[in-house]
């Protein structure tokens, strides 16, 4: 049996305030202790997708919506992105509802995920802290919304669950 050459992976992420460029990291590092050749990006520092094999893109929610730089990536890219497999994420509630049931897309990201074909989408907790920026993120730590509320183990159980489905993938290449 010969070895399989892993898939070149993306993970790539629009973060305002870190929150999702970390979730990103734990999901590249997920992928890389699996056997997937992962590289983690800010999606403001890619201009092609056409080198990868699979992409993971992600994006913090605000105001119920992802950012338009992540919104317009997926517009600049999307020919490439259909060709490839996708997996989609959201970060966002400042609750323990993300782990304690599946949270389905918001809209413009399900339409997304759609065009897309993507193999899935989840949405994981959010963080907000002292220093976030924005007008709504200080108005939610004024009220004493905050804290931490992503469950890192879920994040890295969705990246080993990619993981298998590209090493699937790849064994029927």
């Amino acid at each position: 049996m010969t070895a399989t050459k892993p898939r070149r992976t993306l993970v790539a992420y629009s973060s305002k305030n870190g929150s999702t460029a970390e979730i990103a990291r734990w999901i590249g590092e997920e992928l890389r202790e699996q056997h997937i050749d992962a590289e983690v990006a800010p999606i403001s520092d890619i201009s092609s997708v056409a080198a990868y094999d699979a992409v993971v893109l992600g994006a913090g929610l605000y105001a119920g919506r992802w950012p338009g730089e992540a919104v317009r990536f997926v517009r600049r890219h999307r020919q490439a992105l259909t060709e490839q497999d996708v997996w989609l994420f959201s970060s966002g509630p400042l609750d323990g509802s993300a782990t304690e049931r599946a949270i389905p897309a918001v809209p413009a990201v399900a339409r997304i995920a759609a065009k897309l074909d993507a193999h899935g989408h989840v949405t994981f907790g959010g963080r907000l802290t002292d220093g976030a920026r924005g007008f709504i993120a200080r108005g939610l730590r004024k009220q004493g919304k905050g804290g931490d509320f992503r469950d890192r183990e879920q994040v890295c159980a969705w990246g080993r669950s990619i993981a298998a489905e590209l090493t699937v993938v790849s064994n029927h290449h």
